[in-house]
């Protein structure tokens, strides 16, 4: 074998990473990790960036602005609360300007800083590395012993510490089950739901039932596999970044070839500062090796930072042969993030953010929607006029309950009487609906289709006016 034959097939075995992943083996099996306990400064940074955000997780549905929740997403009553203000349907398109501006931000972070998401602040990554897996290590001990626990006999140890360590996981996994439930129907639902049998809440409890097997299955089973097979945020990696983000990147420059320390210390010399140890790849929660490149399973979790720092110490060498870096500032030594892209992406995110700031500080506090009964044409009194029959929905935005009252205009003789009483009730912060009869004597009418004038109004101000066609008979002699 001559040596370009020895470099393509090296070239080629290093290139294997590419077309599997690191946790499934040639026979499609699952392969489980089992990541080295992390310590180190970003490992610490993260804790505390876990507590913060945990903290507000958690104490979010007991927080209130303005007598409205922190955020609530209720898909179920079709009602949004973000930052104590409510969102209905008929803002749906708010919304939808939102999710986009909120899309637009994380593909700019992503473009300049990676997966930072990822590892700093995804749910998924603080509850399986912060939480779940520090379980783990406290009650099975590091990578070794956990490995060596799972693979010896159902004794006594094995038993105890397996069902301490599944029904704290249980536990915490009611816990985020009843957190995520206060985020869809409100912290209150939700006390009702667990203060009273299941059977006066069914739908409620089966609901909780349902999340916390969920949570306690991904966290105590699938794991990784979440971030790699399942959230595309990987796979979009691949059209986000560029030579130019920021990742979490091994400097091959200086740590190639690789070597182990000898105590020839002319050996050395031509050797990189990277010993070949793998803690790196002990480390990592996904079991790749971060040597070979930015791959859709890195979490950005800095768990291989911290391991190679600590190497580095010991062999009296610098720290950041693993670092947060872009391949350009690597290969070339200098690192620009504001590049064509990152300024297209930020003009783009500026003119959304400007678009929903005008469309929130000018939102109405009060909207009604006035549509005629559907399958309704008109119908005709005994004294001979004409009535139509219309649906009104009345969202109230504001604090105060509102008296809704309707007046009509555009036809002489026009009256309106609302189904249920001449006025509405609406409570502060919801929505209302109601039925009324517009009805026309037939010297009113100006044809088959009448334009009219409905005036909306709320606690005795006019709130807003709406257009609309009063149905009549084609014949007007008839």
């Amino acid at each position: 074998m001559n040596q370009s034959q020895g470099t393509e097939e090296l070239y080629q075995f290093d290139e294997e990473f590419r077309d599997t992943i690191a946790t499934v083996d040639a026979e499609g099996k699952r392969i489980w990790v089992y990541p080295k306990k992390p310590a180190g400064r970003f490992h610490n940074y993260r804790i505390l960036v876990t507590i913060v955000l945990l903290g507000i997780l958690f104490a979010g549905p007991f927080i209130k602005i303005g007598g409205e929740p922190l955020l609530m997403l209720n898909f179920f009553d079709r009602k949004f609360v973000i930052l104590g203000q409510i969102f209905w349907p008929q803002d749906f398109f708010l919304l939808a300007l939102l999710l986009i501006t909120l899309f637009v931000f994380i593909i700019l972070f992503t473009v300049s800083f990676g997966r930072i998401w990822c590892g700093w602040a995804c749910p998924q990554t603080l509850f399986m590395e912060m939480v779940f897996r520090k379980i783990e290590y406290w009650i099975e001990g590091d990578a070794n012993k956990q490995r060596k626990l799972d693979k010896g006999p159902w004794n006594t140890e094995k038993i105890w510490k397996k069902t301490l360590k599944h029904v704290i996981f249980l536990a915490i996994a009611i816990l985020i089950s009843h957190t995520v439930m206060a985020y869809l129907i409100g912290i209150e639902e939700v006390k009702e739901i667990v203060s009273q049998p299941p059977t006066e809440h069914l739908t409620g409890f089966i609901g909780l039932m349902a999340f916390t097997g969920i949570f306690y299955w991904v966290f105590a089973y699938f794991r990784e596999q979440a971030c790699v097979a399942v959230c595309p945020y990987g796979r979009l990696q691949g059209v986000l970044l560029d030579t130019k983000s920021i990742v979490i990147a091994y400097d091959w420059l200086r740590g190639e070839p690789r070597g182990k320390i000898s105590k020839n210390k002319e050996a050395d010399q031509s050797k990189g500062d990277c010993i070949d140890c793998k803690l790196c790849v002990h480390a990592c929660p996904t079991g790749i090796d971060i040597r070979n490149g930015t791959q859709l399973e890195c979490v950005n979790c800095t768990a291989c930072i911290d391991a190679c720092d600590e190497v580095m110490d010991k062999v009296d060498r610098p720290r950041g042969l693993i670092r947060y870096a872009s391949h350009e500032s690597i290969a070339q030594g200098k690192t620009k993030l504001f590049t064509t892209r990152v300024k297209a992406y930020t003009a783009v995110l500026i003119l959304l953010v400007s678009v929903l700031s005008f469309f929130l500080f000018t939102r109405s506090e009060v909207e009604a929607t006035i549509l005629k009964v559907p399958g309704q044409l008109y119908q005709r009194q005994e004294n001979g006029d004409i009535s139509n029959l219309f649906n009104i929905q009345f969202i109230n935005k504001t604090s105060e309950e509102m008296t809704i009252e309707l007046i009509v205009d555009g036809a002489a003789g026009a009256k309106i009487e609302k189904v249920g009483g001449d006025t509405m009730i609406v409570p502060p912060n919801e929505l209302s609906e109601g039925i009324f009869f517009i009805t026309i004597p037939k010297s009113g009418l100006q044809g088959m289709q009448t334009p009219l004038k409905v005036t909306v109004m709320g606690n005795g101000k006019e709130i807003e006016t709406k257009n609309i066609k009063f149905l009549g008979p084609a014949n007007l002699s008839d």
